[in-house]
């Protein structure tokens, strides 16, 4: 029996499980409020063992079918399964939208398309993984990508559907069944990614769906023995307890988490350019894992880049993210507000100065001033640790070096923007220790290139080839040139 539909605006959506291609209705259930005015838009199932036991063993059973296909034939599955989240764009915008606080502008030109690319980029992609060989003196070696086996994938609330996309994409066209396990405090749009995979055909068992708390329903997914691949974005405390249940069965574990990037802003950067890409930082009420939220320029450059950026931040519309003129929109939740303006008020108490901004914005009660501090020292908490919301830090440097240490100086290294002259951007970029940083730029991604941090910010990779090294078992199938004739003997 299925539970009735939540009504978010003009779109219908089940609060329950999706496993073996069904419906399933949970007893204990968990409540989704809408951080832009706090009213509750529905009851959500809550996964207990029986629940997380039924995936798994839907995911067992769907998987040697599923991954005795091959890459050409899980492409019109996956090619479907991109049409269908394109029929449902209006609804995953506005679920999305009032779900998680993202705006709308962005889910209809951004997010919605490029989850679309993520799975049939992926499917495309894998078609290539098929005929490699790498030919020596000795023998010919066939590398085949083999899928892993049943994959649990955990996706944080600031991009639910981008983020549950970017990793389906890979482990289905790898030929791995998978799990997924939505944030709770954002799950809405991962149930019509469900509905987008069952209209889309994919065979009862191959995506499941498991909603739940990380701290029960995602800690009894990856303590399962029977799992074969995890893929997380989250925290890092997060991060360690997945990290230790897995390593308890040796499973592999690919872990985007959280970042503290540079913002380097060179003597010879054009200052404009800079000021308007700096300000790119509050985008999502910063609540992005890549956003360089700690800014550190030139000292005789420093004051005409903050009244350049404060300009363009003076302008900034905060508010409705449903509304097509808002530029900033919410906090995610009371406690991420407690959390973000509890960084502020410590970093005040001891010693930085509020440039702009610093307290609760007053359009709504998840709001939260774009703000910039300076008078930091890198050991403070606010340099070091990963607020994730729209609070940056500036401080200055004399010399080059000193940019590249305060750059490299946190336990972070997940991306970073270096603004100056191309050639001494570059310079400097090569020397900042991080997954990944854009020279006079921000937010160019690819799915052919590599995503993911070092330090405290992750382990592994995901995009082009590094998602199907992840999601697949490497093997090399060795074929001698000449025959082969077994002896013991080395004369």
């Amino acid at each position: 029996m299925t539970s009735p539909a939540l009504q978010i605006g003009a779109h219908a959506v089940s609060p329950d499980h999706y496993i073996d291609g069904r419906r399933v209705a949970g007893t204990a259930h968990f409540d989704v409020h809408c951080p832009i005015d706090q009213r509750l838009l529905g009851r959500v199932a809550e996964g207990d063992p029986a629940h997380v036991e039924a995936a798994i063993t839907a995911a067992q059973r769907a998987f040697p079918a599923w991954s005795a296909l091959s890459a050409a034939e899980r492409l019109p599955y996956l090619e479907r399964f991109a049409e269908e989240i394109g029929r449902r764009a209006e609804a995953l915008c506005a679920v999305e939208s009032s779900d998680a606080g993202v705006l709308l502008s962005r889910m209809q030109h951004g997010v919605v398309p490029r989850a679309m690319l993520n799975i049939r980029w992926f499917a495309r992609h894998a078609l290539a993984l098929q005929a490699r060989t790498i030919e020596t003196e000795q023998a010919t070696h066939h590398v085949r990508h083999d899928p892993a086996g049943v994959t649990v994938i955990i996706t944080p609330w600031n991009a639910p559907l981008m983020l549950s996309t970017w990793k389906l994409g890979p482990a289905l066209a790898a030929g791995n069944t998978c799990i997924l396990k939505p944030p709770e405090w954002a799950p809405l749009t991962c149930s019509l990614l469900a509905d987008a995979a069952d209209a889309a055909g994919l065979p009862p068992g191959v995506f499941n769906l498991v909603q739940g708390t990380g701290a029960t329903t995602g800690a009894q997914l990856v303590a399962d023995p029977r799992i074969a691949r995890i893929s997380f974005t989250g925290s890092v405390p997060t991060a360690r307890r997945i990290a230790q249940a897995a390593g308890a069965n040796l499973v592999p574990c690919s872990l985007e988490l959280g970042g503290k990037s540079p913002f380097i802003v060179l003597e010879d950067a054009d200052l404009d350019a800079a000021a308007a890409t700096a300000a790119l930082m509050y985008r999502n009420a910063g609540q992005v894992c890549l956003a360089g939220t700690r800014l550190l320029v030139h000292e005789r450059v420093a004051e005409d880049f903050a009244q350049r950026m404060r300009s363009i931040v003076s302008q900034l519309v905060v508010g409705d993210p449903r509304d097509p003129a808002t530029e900033v929109g919410p906090i995610i939740h009371p406690r991420q507000v407690e959390r973000v303006l509890g960084f502020v008020e410590r970093a005040v108490a001891a010693g930085a100065r509020v440039l702009w901004g610093g307290q609760a914005h007053d359009f709504g009660a998840q709001y939260v001033q774009p703000t910039l501090l300076d008078h930091v020292r890198q050991d403070d908490e606010i340099v070091q640790n990963e607020v994730f919301g729209p609070v940056l830090t500036l401080q200055t440097f004399a010399s080059d070096d000193e940019a590249v240490a305060l750059a490299n100086g946190t336990d972070y290294g997940l991306g970073g923007v270096c603004y100056g002259q191309t050639d001494h951007a570059q310079a400097m970029a090569e020397r900042v220790r991080t997954g990944f940083i854009w020279v006079n730029s921000f937010g160019i991604r690819d799915l052919a290139a590599p995503f993911g941090g070092i330090k405290r910010s992750g382990i592994g990779r995901e995009g082009g080839d590094w998602s199907f090294e992840f999601f697949c078992d490497v093997k090399d199938v060795v074929l001698p040139r000449q025959p082969f004739k077994a002896s013991f003997s080395h004369r």
